[in-house]
């Protein structure tokens, strides 16, 4: 298919590489503009400076962008420029509501809007092992998930538009109070003298363990904290997920609390550290 692929940060860049690898004609789009020439140059693809130009004879638009309002302006600004019947797959982690915005201006124009967010992280992306939740309507989720399989390793349609959305909510959610028990166990590991890495070969095989447990306590441990999903963009979903758990009732006290740290993270100058860096936090109060 020809397709345009905007936001190729480090999720979007490898996932359209993979469409690339599958045969995809891809044209990039980014703000930045050397970030599309670069892609395009590792892809031997072509890069447009403007959206609407990038989706010239464009089968489908993919989106990875930042927020709500970066997918607004791009829905809107490429409607004018795509055909009845086009596809749009929007990978950014937005609030349902806008995804619900963008599915009902979609289908004025013919156009259907699947909002798709992933889960997986950097590694997910470079690797193909994304996991996508997808909401929208039932009819063309087919195509949705022929179109995703290079970088997939599961999809789930949640329910109509919005869905995928409160579902990456819930994901985030989750991750939020994993990542602190981690941090929480290896600080207490520390101050008890104790040895991390005999104290969780230990754990990890039973019911403590987790993919968080398995890939970071280590790297927590020697205070690294590079790992691709920063903190700001934690902060960013849980918020998300806070407004609308004030909308439908839900109750959320540790995602609230999480984020409470992450705020104390970023004072600390980790905006741009991974999320593990929750274990910094607590290592900058403990006894000497």
């Amino acid at each position: 298919m020809k397709l345009c692929f905007a936001g190729l940060g480090i999720m979007g860049g490898p996932m359209a590489g993979h469409l690339v690898k599958a045969g995809h004609k891809v044209t990039g789009f980014n703000r930045t503009h050397q970030k599309a020439l670069d892609w395009a140059k590792a892809y031997s693809m072509h890069a447009e400076a403007a959206l609407g130009s990038a989706l010239v004879s464009a089968e489908a638009l993919i989106l990875c962008v930042g927020r709500d309002e970066d997918v607004r302006d791009a829905v809107l600004t490429a409607l004018p420029n795509m055909k009845a019947g086009s596809l749009i797959i929007d990978h950014t982690t937005t609030s349902a509501k806008v995804a619900r915005e963008m599915a009902a201006v979609c289908a004025e124009k013919g156009i259907s809007f699947y909002d798709a967010p992933v889960s997986g992280g950097q590694a997910g992306a470079v690797n193909g092992q994304l996991s996508i939740m997808v909401g929208g309507d039932e009819s063309r989720f087919a195509e949705v998930v022929e179109l995703t399989k290079p970088y997939t390793k599961s999809i789930t349609r949640l329910g109509e538009a919005g869905a995928g959305q409160m579902a990456k909510m819930a994901n985030q959610i989750a991750i939020a109070g994993a990542v602190q028990g981690v941090a929480e166990a290896l600080h207490f590991t520390k101050s008890a003298g104790l040895d991390p890495e005999l104290v969780f070969n230990a754990i990890s095989a039973g019911a403590a363990g987790s993919w968080q447990m398995s890939n970071r306590w280590a790297t927590m441990a020697k205070d690294e904290y590079d790992f691709g999903f920063a903190v700001d963009w934690m902060r960013k979903d849980l918020g998300i997920a806070l407004d609308e758990a004030r909308a439908n009732g839900a109750h959320l006290a540790v995602a609230a609390l999480v984020d409470q740290f992450y705020s104390e993270v970023q004072a600390m100058g980790g905006a741009r550290w991974d999320t593990s860096s929750l274990h910094a936090r607590l290592e900058a109060r403990r006894k000497p």
